[in-house]
């Protein structure tokens, strides 16, 4: 097992202190008072208008200022009222009515004073956004909304109802069981509508991606990209007055430098770290790390598209080409992590019990032949730019992975890019293969399938569209008996296995190290971290 370099060796970032004492100096608090705190960061967030990404490290970033109508009760996937008192599904699983919570100020900022309250309109123009490329806000600031594009949810809404100023009714021209539980996610949360007209009017519909204004436990104060980014309590909140002053996003990308930040003190939670890591915690009595089983997957994804691996042999070549229990060794030395077979974890209901993986290169060298490669190909391999859980050394993984493409003539060129730019190419369709992956919230398989799997989320063609796949996971939705629903997703999954969209790796466990001193820290199931009511005693 490596070991840390020591810290003498590491580059010290001085932000920190001078943050801390800036933010000290700025409210006036003595040093017993309330403690700011320091999260060490993996990644950049993209943005901070939360229906523009997907990303782990960008919802993490802005669901601690934006709320949605309805949430997830801390450490479950049990939904909970948001900016939503309460809610009503008809018989048929096609309405969805919401009562808003009364008295909600949105956050005031050098950049926004609101002037009301929480109301229907401000529903209406986060939801109107995603589903309406006439709208004005839209014609001033045209985006790609990928979470709501990939649910496919302009298709799904037959319209959004103003019934009163204080109550919202979706109209869905389908039955969905599982659209309640989508408003609790990160790309949901609602914006100020005032806010949204404010900066159509003055021209600068963009900033909405770069100023936000929510109404969640903290406030925007500051970004600096590849840096910090900072946030303070909201003292306008609904909820409990956070006793955490000053929130501190330590943005690094190298995950020993992250550890070497907490280990010093300079930050006290960190983003999820590498099995290999979690032994330099080890006796250490000021550091707790927590853990769970997520539900999460890693993967590489084909361009369905782009030759050669438009062609479903080529793809199932290279699937059983990969030595998963060599890279399991190499990449997850404490046993933590599970290979995976399917889409989803085996935790989710619906999964296939009966889907194995194989690893066969005579075989992948027989179906390369029958592709027209008998004399082999040559294939660009995207690694992974940061470090996950499911993928804690996406360099390490494609080394590992051009060796064993190298013994079925297959030549891969390992290529990566900064994170954002990886993103954005990728979704451009630049790559033969990359490597990706998904957290979910909710413990539903349509979180892992539509987002990702749907023709709604391909509409470029980059990604997997299969009318047949596509016909059981709709049905899925609409059906609201469990037995036939997992059912349904069974048979999904074996499409999905003949087809190969993805070669599936790891399911794994999530550690996040705490330092003593933090209150209040709960994993979610997904992995991802919340800091509301959480602060430093």
């Amino acid at each position: 097992m490596p070991t840390l370099p020591p810290l003498s060796t590491l580059p010290r970032t001085p932000f920190i202190s001078l943050a801390l004492a800036a933010v000290l100096a700025s409210t006036g608090l003595a040093a017993q008072a309330a403690k700011p705190l320091v999260y060490c960061a993996d990644a950049s967030p993209e943005g901070f208008d939360p229906g523009l990404w997907d990303s782990a490290s960008t919802n993490t970033a802005n669901s601690q200022m934006f709320q949605g109508l309805l949430a997830f009760k801390r450490g479950t996937t049990e939904l909970i009222p948001q900016l939503a008192t309460a809610w009503q599904i008809s018989p048929d699983a096609k309405t969805f009515t919401f009562t808003l919570r009364p008295g909600v100020k949105f956050h005031s900022t050098p950049y926004f004073k609101p002037s009301r309250t929480l109301n229907a309109d401000d529903v209406l123009f986060t939801f109107q956004r995603f589903i309406d490329p006439q709208h004005p806000f839209n014609k001033a600031f045209p985006a790609n909304f990928i979470y709501p594009q990939n649910m496919g949810l302009a298709k799904l809404l037959d319209g959004i109802d103003r019934v009163d100023d204080m109550t919202v009714r979706f109209r869905l021209k389908s039955p969905n069981v599982t659209f309640a539980t989508n408003l609790a996610m990160a790309w949901s949360g609602i914006h100020s509508a005032e806010y949204g007209a404010q900066l159509l009017k003055a021209g600068q519909a963009a900033q909405i991606n770069n100023q936000p204004v929510g109404t969640g436990p903290y406030v925007f104060k500051s970004y600096a990209k590849d840096d910090v980014l900072r946030m303070t309590a909201n003292p306008d909140t609904w909820g409990k007055k956070q006793q955490t002053p000053a929130l501190i996003f330590s943005i690094s990308r190298e995950p020993n430098v992250r550890v070497q930040k907490l280990l010093a003190g300079e930050c006290q939670v960190a983003s999820a770290i590498r099995d290999v890591d979690v032994s330099a915690m080890d006796g250490r009595a000021d550091i707790t790390v927590m853990k769970i089983q997520a539900l999460n997957i890693s993967y590489l994804s084909f361009n369905m598209k782009k030759a050669p691996t438009d062609k479903r042999e080529v793809r199932e070549a290279l699937d059983i080409a990969v030595d998963r229990n060599a890279i399991f060794k190499a990449l997850f030395p404490r046993g933590d992590a599970t290979q995976a077979i399917s889409a989803f974890p085996p935790a989710i209901p619906g999964y296939n019990k009966q889907l194995k993986n194989e690893y066969n290169p005579e075989r992948a060298k027989q179906l390369l032949a029958k592709a027209g490669f008998a004399k082999g190909l040559e294939i660009d391999l995207w690694a992974l730019p940061v470090s996950r859980p499911t993928n804690p050394n996406g360099q390490l993984m494609a080394q590992l992975i051009q060796q064993d493409w190298a013994k079925i003539g297959v030549k891969a060129n390992i290529k990566t890019y900064e994170w954002g730019e990886y993103l954005k190419r990728a979704n451009n369709g630049e790559h033969n293969v990359y490597m990706s992956g998904w957290g979910g919230e909710t413990g539903d398989a349509d979180e892992f399938l539509t987002p990702n799997l749907s023709c709604a989320a391909n509409r470029s063609g980059v990604k997997f569209c299969n009318p047949e796949f596509e016909k059981l996971i709709d049905e899925a939705r609409a059906t609201p008996d469990a037995k036939k629903r997992n059912a349904l997703y069974e048979q999904a999954q074996v499409i999905f296995k003949r087809e190969r969209p993805w070669i599936t790796m790891a399911h794994s466990t999530v550690y996040i190290p705490v330092r003593k001193d933090v209150q209040g820290f709960i994993m979610a199931p997904n992995g991802t971290v919340d800091f509301e009511d959480v602060y430093r005693k």
